[in-house]
């Protein structure tokens, strides 16, 4: 049975707040309140993709490829070339114009060659003759589950790349 004063210090950690524990209270021990991408399922969701390496793709793109590829999720998976191009035209935090538009997302097959699944079809899929994107149905649950703790844990993701230094450019 707690004492009152361990029953407060309970409450008052619950909210963040830094308590003064009693001198005979048990140290607890710490833990990281944060999300951890080990959270995510490994099992396979669809062609071997699993949410830990969905996570695993998301945390190695440079900034503009992920936000690209969020957008598609956000949108449900399947959206048109011109959508996501007019998007990020004029994007306020990540612009990308139209013509570099396809070398950005040419990154998202590199890390998928790098990180994903053996053998597993493209994580974004592009129909030319339709000109959409189509990212499948489980994986674009897959995604929002990975982009939620991307979100929580940014300090897990790649960042923009250095810029390179005047006398580097020579």
């Amino acid at each position: 049975m707690d004492t009152y004063e361990q029953a407060i210090a309970a409450v008052q950690a619950a909210y963040g707040l830094r308590p003064v524990a009693p001198a005979d209270w048990p140290e607890a021990p710490a833990v990281d309140p944060r999300p951890d991408p080990q959270d995510l399922s490994s099992d396979d969701i669809g062609d071997g993709w699993s949410e830990q390496t969905l996570f695993q793709v998301i945390a190695s793109l440079m900034p503009g490829a992920r936000t690209v590829l969020r957008r598609i999720t956000d949108l449900g998976g399947t959206t048109s070339f011109d959508e996501v191009q007019q998007y990020f035209a004029n994007h306020p935090t990540t612009p990308i114009p139209a013509a570099k538009l396809g070398g950005t997302l040419t990154s998202i097959k590199a890390v998928q060659r790098r990180i994903g699944p053996t053998d597993a079809s493209r994580l974004l899929q592009r129909n030319d003759r339709a000109r959409l994107y189509h990212i499948d149905r489980p994986l674009v649950e897959g995604l929002r589950r990975a982009f939620a703790i991307a979100d929580a844990r940014p300090d897990l993701m790649r960042g923009e790349p250095t810029a390179r230094l005047a006398s580097d450019r020579k």
